[in-house]
């Protein structure tokens, strides 16, 4: 299985945006750099390893020669906002009609391609373009940070350094065995690289070469990235021609408190508590199911099956595997969810956050780019224009300071 990694670049950068216009959350001061000599002597400690665990000596010293640390890797480990971010922000940004239809082209594209993964690996087409769309935008964002260099100051400084080791190992490992280019090497701060954002040592388990070309090449091959996708989920347990589940309608004064995406229920169960899919129709006649309702019993309410659990296998997060879900329903024709989330400011597209961008520098706020992540710039402009409108000045960017900043 994918080990367990940070968010995905466009994942990453779409939470610091969300994270931004909550306006909770203040970065810590820069890692100051470390003395001149400490990196060298800490990559030096780690030839040896290295050896052991299949890295020639030749790589190891090609790659690290000269090398000097990152140390704004350190300060994206160490910053962990005190907050959560809202599932409707969430999923506003990561599922629109943007990505809904820019994910259509690309079912169009490929559909040879993806038909033949679907057939070696028993993945339907829309889920693995779902987890391309969330991952890299569809090959659009995949990251610029030098794996060896970020991963190699991540072996040597801060927390989890063990894990991290592992992750540089396994990247030169994949540069000795000529995948992919050094200079092509790039991705998140974390290490996640590629069409879907696989970790040097997912790749390495489970990365397929389906073009044919002797090597597997996540960041230039796309067949080989979304054959890897595929190969993935299958082997996290994915079950051909299932579904990762459906919306379901909850009866008045339904007690979810216990309920899960673990605690795994037989669908005679769940009929027998008077839950039923949102459109009215029956439950399937067989199978088990979880509950899932991420914003409360009054918001959404889904039976997530084995499928789900294999998307949430991906990267180990509840709201990260609704995303992946949902696009794909969307990817398949399906609509929104039918209940609405309970809030009465719903999130914005990444289209509406350039709307808002461009309202804000039209009453004379300097935000730079406009490029749909509301950061420190368009949040102190939020800000003022929520102050000058009368709302509470969060620095957050829902529906109510769009439509506000469209009627004034």
């Amino acid at each position: 299985m994918k080990a367990r990694r940070p968010a995905p670049p466009l994942l990453a950068a779409l939470c610091t945006a969300l994270f931004a216009t909550a306006g909770l959350a203040q970065a810590p001061s820069p890692t100051p750099a470390p003395a001149p000599q400490e990196f060298e002597n800490c990559l030096n400690t780690l030839r040896a390893p290295a050896r052991a665990v299949g890295v020639s000596e030749a790589t190891f010293t090609q790659h690290t020669l000269g090398l000097v640390p990152d140390m704004s890797v350190i300060d994206k480990l160490n910053f962990q906002p005190e907050f959560r971010t809202a599932i409707w922000d969430y999923l506003a940004g990561l599922v629109d009609e943007q990505r809904v239809a820019e994910g259509q082209a690309m079912l169009a594209l490929h559909a040879e391609t993806l038909k033949r993964v679907q057939e070696r690996f028993g993945v339907d087409p829309a889920t693995v373009v779902a987890v391309w769309g969330v991952e890299s935008n569809f090959g659009q964002t995949f990251g610029k940070s030098p794996l060896v260099q970020s991963l190699g100051t991540l072996s040597c400084f801060g927390r989890r350094q063990a894990y991290f080791r592992t992750e540089f190992y396994a990247t030169l490992r994949i540069l000795q065995a000529g995948h992919i280019a050094p200079n092509r090497l790039v991705g998140s701060w974390a290490g996640a690289f590629g069409h879907t954002q696989f970790m040097p040592s997912t790749f390495e388990r489970l990365a397929v070469d389906f073009d044919g070309d002797g090597r597997a090449d996540l960041m230039d091959s796309t067949p080989d990235a979304l054959a890897s996708t595929a190969n993935f989920l299958a082997k996290a347990g994915w079950q051909s021609g299932q579904p990762w589940g459906f919306e379901v309608k909850l009866p008045p004064g339904f007690n979810a408190g216990n309920e899960g995406r673990r605690t795994k229920r037989t669908m005679e169960d769940w009929v027998a508590r008077g839950v039923k899919r949102v459109d009215g129709s029956p439950l399937p006649a067989s199978g088990s199911a979880g509950l899932l309702t991420p914003a409360g019993p009054q918001g959404p309410a889904f039976l997530v099956l084995r499928n789900f659990d294999a998307i949430y296998s991906y990267n180990a997060a509840e709201s990260y595997g609704l995303a992946i879900a949902h696009l794909s329903d969307r990817l398949r024709g399906g609509g929104p969810f039918v209940t609405p989330w309970p809030t009465d400011d719903p999130g914005l597209s990444r289209a509406e956050r350039r709307e808002v961008q461009t309202l804000l520098i039209a009453r004379g706020h300097d935000i730079g780019e406009v490029d749909g992540m509301l950061g420190e710039k368009s949040r102190v402009a939020i800000r003022a224009e929520q102050e000058r409108l009368g709302q509470e000045a969060s620095g957050r960017a829902g529906q109510k300071l769009l439509k506000a900043l469209r009627g004034s």
